[in-house]
Order: C-alpha cells, then sequence, then structure tokens
C-alpha cells in the first residue's frame, strides 16, 4: 500500500499567510512583540519573487516577505522575510544572505530575516552566512527555530492553544510515519479530533483540519476509512463541520470547494491587475516609481479605489499631487 509523494510545501505556504500573527508569536516571540499588530499588516509576495527571481538557490518550502509595523513613537514601517525549509541545503545560508540585501536594495528599509527549518537532522542549523577579506567584514546572522525542536515537546504541544503547535505536531507525525500507512492514519485521526476537543472555532477547524489532511496524506482506501471515522465522531459530537462541503474543498477540489477557490483566485486576480495598471500609467507619466509608493498602492484591497486612483491618475499634474490623492483614498 503506498503513499502519495508528501506535500509538506503548499501547506505551510497556506497555513503561514492565514496565520502570520500566530507564526510569528509562536516561533519568534521576540519579533512578534515588538511588531504594531493594531496597524495590520501586508504580504509582498509577488515583490518577494520579482527581487530574487534571478537568485533561484535551492529549494524551499515556503518563503514570505511581509511589511509589517514597529512599535514606539515614530510610524515606521519595516519588512519580515521568512524561509520554511523543509531539507538541508548547502547554500542555505547565502541564499538568506542574498535575499536580504537584494530586499534592502529595493525598499532602503530594514529587512528581518528569519528562519524555520522542517527537516528530519537536529544537527543542522545554518544561522549565519558571511565573508572577510583584506580588512572587509560582510555578512549577515539570523533567528533560526527548527521543527525538530519539539521532538521531546508533545505535552507542551498538546496544551498549547496557538494553531502552529497542532501544525508541528502534523509536520513531525508526517515524517515519522512516512511509509507506515496504519500509524499515519492513526495519528492523522488524533490529531484531527485534537481541533474540536481544543474548543477551536469551527473556521480554525476547518483551516486546521486542510493542513493536516494535505501533510499527512493516505493512500485512497486508508483515505476512505478515515473520512467514515470523522463522519462518525462528528455525529456523536454534533459538530458537523467537514463531512459535506469541506470534505469535498478538501479531498477532491470540486463543487463548493473549488467555486470558492476560483471565485477568491478571480478576485485576487483582479485586484492585482488593477494595481499592475495603475503602477504602469504612473510609471509612464512621472518615470519611476518609489518604493514606498509601491507599498502602499500594493496595500489596497478594494478594486473601486484603484479605478478612481487610476482615473485621477490620468489627469494629475504631478507625482506629489498623485501621492496626496493616494494618501487621503487610504
Amino acid at each position: 500500500m503506498n503513499i502519495q509523494s508528501d506535500d509538506y510545501d503548499s501547506p505551510w505556504k497556506e497555513i503561514l499567510e492565514e496565520y502570520f500573527e500566530d507564526f510569528l508569536e509562536f516561533f519568534f516571540p521576540g519579533v512578534s512583540c515588538e511588531i504594531d499588530w493594531e496597524k495590520g499588516y501586508t504580504f509582498l509576495d509577488k515583490e518577494l519573487q520579482q527581487v530574487v527571481q534571478d537568485a533561484e538557490l535551492g529549494r524551499r518550502l515556503a518563503d514570505k516577505l511581509v511589511q509589517v509595523w514597529r512599535k514606539g513613537g515614530k510610524e515606521t514601517w519595516v519588512l519580515v522575510h521568512v524561509e520554511v525549509q523543509g531539507q538541508e541545503e548547502s547554500l542555505f545560508g547565502k541564499r538568506m544572505f542574498v535575499y536580504n540585501y537584494r530586499i534592502f536594495d529595493r525598499y532602503d528599509r530594514p529587512v528581518v530575516s528569519l528562519a524555520l527549518l522542517a527537516d528530519q537532522r537536529p544537527t543542522w542549523r545554518p544561522d549565519s552566512f558571511g565573508y572577510e577579506l583584506w580588512g572587509c567584514k560582510v555578512g549577515i546572522e539570523f533567528p533560526v527555530v527548527k521543527v525538530t525542536d519539539y521532538a521531546d515537546k508533545w505535552e507542551e504541544l498538546e496544551a498549547d492553544p496557538n494553531p502552529f503547535a497542532v501544525c508541528v505536531m502534523a509536520h513531525m507525525k508526517a515524517q515519522e510515519t512516512h511509509g507506515n500507512v496504519e500509524d499515519r492514519k492513526h495519528w492523522k485521526l488524533y490529531l484531527a479530533r485534537r481541533l474540536y476537543e481544543k474548543g477551536y472555532h469551527r473556521e480554525d477547524i476547518i483551516r486546521l483540519f486542510r493542513f493536516i489532511d494535505w501533510i499527512m496524506r493516505l493512500p485512497e482506501e486508508l483515505e476512505e476509512s478515515f473520512w467514515q471515522d470523522i463522519r462518525q465522531y462528528e455525529e456523536e459530537q454534533t459538530m458537523p463541520y467537514i463531512t459535506s462541503v469541506e470534505r469535498i474543498g478538501i479531498k477532491k477540489g470540486m463543487q463548493q470547494g473549488m467555486q470558492q477557490g476560483m471565485q477568491q483566485g478571480m478576485q485576487q486576480g483582479m485586484l492585482e491587475e488593477a494595481r499592475d495598471m495603475l503602477m504602469e500609467l504612473l510609471e509612464e507619466r512621472f518615470e519611476l516609481l518609489s518604493s514606498s509608493i509601491v507599498v502602499q498602492i500594493k496595500a489596497i484591497e478594494e478594486r473601486e479605489v484603484l479605478k478612481g486612483l487610476f482615473k485621477q491618475a490620468l489627469r494629475v499634474q504631478s507625482l506629489d499631487k498623485f501621492k496626496e490623492l493616494l494618501s487621503k483614498a487610504q
């Protein structure tokens, strides 16, 4: 009985974006406490790909670039660059260095690089890169956390309400049960039941269940048995959260789950297209845009606002005037 190739990439990308504040609070609490979460944050995935597109140094599970606001008297935004690395990589430290300075070069803002290592060798822990020649020192040191750091903290993870405690448990058990489908089914069912027992809200249960289901894949016959067990458990607990539409969305990618995903994708695609059109118009009229204007435009989440700014960009006489209009629109 074979398991399909484990997919550790997509689940981490999705859950990191859905629970970014929880991610930092769980893995990097020292960073989290310095961020003004009330001001919100903005993912800059497209910008990150543009920065690093010609510097593909190894395969990673997930990478994110996020604009956040620092606490304190001054309203200062900085960038948090996160890498989730799934396997040993000799060039990992170099990649962190290259991405950090390229991001800094583009935005001229402080960049905090963070690494979560999800491989299985506890002793592999790259946390720096640099060189020195003739009195010139160049390099980077960055905070690192490993999933294996939690191997002997199972009871603590079970007691922790942070959603990433569940993600760490699921990731460790996915690796531990690779090739042993019966054990994997046992632990997958155990972790899924724990979601209900922990008292998470329905939406959180569905999101975390999706992560567990995605990262702990089973062969078809055991998958059906697993779903029967989940259905029975939900009936016993009178919590019919996952067995109908959500199962279709998670397991099959069809019907309502697919339609919702397509609608969200279309909406996001239209937003990105509207942002790009606005920036192209401004560059055509006023040449190179500053990074602050780019970030402000990228942060706009309403298509009607972008349409209004596009019309104003056609008539405005200077970039400074447009900056005023942009500030008012936000």
